[in-house]
């Protein structure tokens, strides 16, 4: 293609791009000039990138890779522009086709309660139980987890106080059965020689849990308590958000509790709520329609 060499020769020594990164370019850049059939690049129009894109969408190609596509198209007519005398371009106000949204996935409120119903009085299982029952109860984020320390427990008032995305603190309600494995796990702490005496989650070391290590061992009990998913920290955000607003109907108490922003952001879960009705009706209901 013509000028695809210096252009790659400007984004390894002008640009200092990596070699992989500039694999990538080559590779999105070769693809335009197969979709516009090797047609002059100065004369190319809007109207011909949209009939590209149209074309890897009719090929099932994911929105990621048509965005990523047109982003070095848009950066090599850039260049083009810049460097070699070219007039316009052509990828300018083009997006990719919008990915379908997908609903978070949640456990049933069976599933949630076995996998938090830990059981053993070792000090994992203690640690570990307190966790699940915290994430369960109060729908904390992984970070907003690990990052908890003890002065954010009031055991009194039954709440747990976070810092969020943004640094905004919440104040969430504390459940009674996390409240109860929270105060087992601190006796249980007081074995630990702790490097971190703040932190309310520490490995047998003394040190703060990191994200990882939760994640390990959530992963871990979904398998021993028979939890058939793929579990990880967030399920169980989703989870509560589900639960609670499938009991209480109350968007917004569930978006500050979350600490959305934005309600729409917590909408997606009135939509998973949505998609528990149909399929209850589908199953239910004489003149349903039958998949």
């Amino acid at each position: 293609m013509p000028y695809l060499d210096d252009y790659i020769q400007h984004l390894t020594f002008e640009r200092g791009l990596s070699p992989l990164t500039c694999k990538n370019y080559i590779r999105d850049i070769l693809l335009l000039e197969s979709l516009l059939e090797n047609a002059d690049l100065k004369t190319v129009k809007n109207q011909q990138i949209r009939r590209c894109i149209a074309t890897l969408h009719s090929r099932e190609l994911s929105s990621s890779s048509i965005a990523r596509a047109l982003s070095a198209w848009r950066g090599f007519y850039d260049y083009l522009i810049q460097h070699k005398g070219f007039n316009q371009n052509p990828v300018i106000g083009l997006r990719a086709p919008k990915a379908a949204k997908t609903l978070p996935q949640a456990l049933s409120v069976d599933q949630a309660i076995k996998l938090v119903d830990i059981q053993g009085d070792g000090i994992l299982e203690v640690r570990d139980h307190a966790m699940l029952e915290l994430f369960y109860s109060s729908g904390l984020r992984l970070a907003e987890l690990v990052n908890l320390d003890i002065g954010m427990l009031d055991f009194s008032e039954g709440t747990v106080t976070v810092t969020g995305k943004g640094n905004k603190t919440r104040i969430i309600p504390l459940g009674s059965h996390a409240a109860n494995a929270l105060q087992t796990w601190l006796q249980q702490r007081l074995n630990i020689k702790l490097d971190d005496k703040d932190a309310v989650f520490v490995t047998q070391q003394g040190k703060r849990i990191t994200p990882r290590a939760v994640q390990y061992r959530i992963k871990s009990w979904a398998i021993k308590q028979g939890i058939n998913t793929d579990m990880h920290p967030h399920l169980l955000r989703h989870s509560f958000a589900t639960h609670v607003l499938q009991s209480s109907q109350d968007l917004r108490a569930v978006q500050e509790m979350l600490g959305h922003a934005n309600i729409s952001t917590t909408q997606v879960y009135t939509h998973l709520d949505f998609h528990h009705l149909a399929k209850v009706y589908d199953n239910a209901h004489p003149r349903a329609k039958k998949k």
